[in-house]
Parts: structure tokens; sequence; C-alpha cells
């Protein structure tokens, strides 16, 4: 089956949004897929969306089955030009486990490694992520902090795309610029 990696397109914008609320409605809950699409909506919304890094596969029916979007990230008003926040991460339910997001994924990398970025921060479960590269974060002083709820430390990750760049990158993770994360959803 033919697969194409691309960045967002327009015609792809609606159709993205209703895969990751797809997608994180099966898996989660209906309330967390719509929280996860005004998440989406949100950081398109702001100043550090790139539209270069929100990244789709599509089939060659040119159908959205999977979906990755790295944004711009600070730690306590640091880092933004080095640090990206890889969310969400959506495959459609019936394709997981072929590898969709580790193309994705890795695709991402590469592009962000052209554009300069220097590490990767990504919150889930680390079974899903660590053969990707990532690591605990907490290990390099990047710690999530107080208002956010992780079910483990290790859920916090991040991968360096440059040997040697979480040596200067540390702090207290805090999502309270995205109202979608912190509006008690």
């Amino acid at each position: 089956m033919k697969r194409t990696i691309k960045a967002m397109e327009q015609k792809y914008l609606q159709s993205s949004l209703d895969l990751v609320q797809e997608v994180f409605g099966e898996w989660d809950s209906p309330e967390e897929g719509k929280v996860v699409r005004q998440l989406v909506e949100e950081i398109r919304a702001k100043k550090y969306y790139l539209p270069e890094l929100e990244l789709i596969m599509v089939d060659g029916n040119d159908e959205v089955i999977g979906y990755a979007m790295f944004s711009r990230f600070h730690i306590e008003g640091k880092y933004e030009n080095e640090l990206l926040l890889l969310t969400p991460v959506a495959v459609k339910t019936r394709l997981q486990r072929q590898h969709i997001s580790k193309d994705l994924i890795e695709y991402g990398f590469e592009v962000a490694k052209k554009l300069g970025y220097k590490a990767v921060l990504v919150e889930g479960n680390p079974q899903n992520y660590r053969s990707r590269g990532f690591e605990s974060s907490y290990k390099f002083g990047i710690e999530a902090g107080p208002n956010i709820g992780l079910p483990h430390p290790d859920c916090l990750m991040v991968k360096e795309l440059e040997e040697g760049a979480l040596e200067y990158i540390s702090g207290l993770v805090d999502y309270s610029y995205y109202e979608a994360l912190h509006s008690g959803n």
C-alpha cells in the first residue's frame, strides 16, 4: 500500500483534526478526543506552531492515516528555538502497529535537525517512545512542573537531536501556555 509523509497542507487541516479526535476518543474517551483536537487547534493558532513539522501520512487514496505534530516549546521561558514538543501522535486505530507513527516521528526528527532544533520532549508511555531514542527527562534535569500529573516520572521523556544538547537544557516543564491542557479538562 502506497503511503506518503508530508507536511500539513490546507486540504488536510480538517481531516487531520478528525483523525486525532477519533483516535484519542477511541483510546481514552470522547472527552479526551475533544481535548486533544482543541490542543491541535490551539497550537496551530499560536506562535510556537511550525507548519513544516505538522506531519501527516496519507494512503494511496489520499486519506490521512497518521499524524504527528512537533511544535516549539519553552522551559521556564528558555530554549524555544532549540526545544520541540511532540504532541499529539495519532494513527488510525485499524492501522496501528504498522510503523506509521515510527515513520512519522523519524521523519520529523530529520526535518527538525535540518531546521536547527536540538531536542524533542514528549509525554507518554515510555514503551512507545524508548525505541525512538527517548529517555526519561528527569535524568537530564528536565522535570514535570507541579501542575502536570504524570502517572510516573518516566512518562516525560526527551531525545537529543544533537549530541550534548541536553547538557544545557533543564528546568520545570509547564503546559500553562496551552488552555486545552490546563482548563480542568
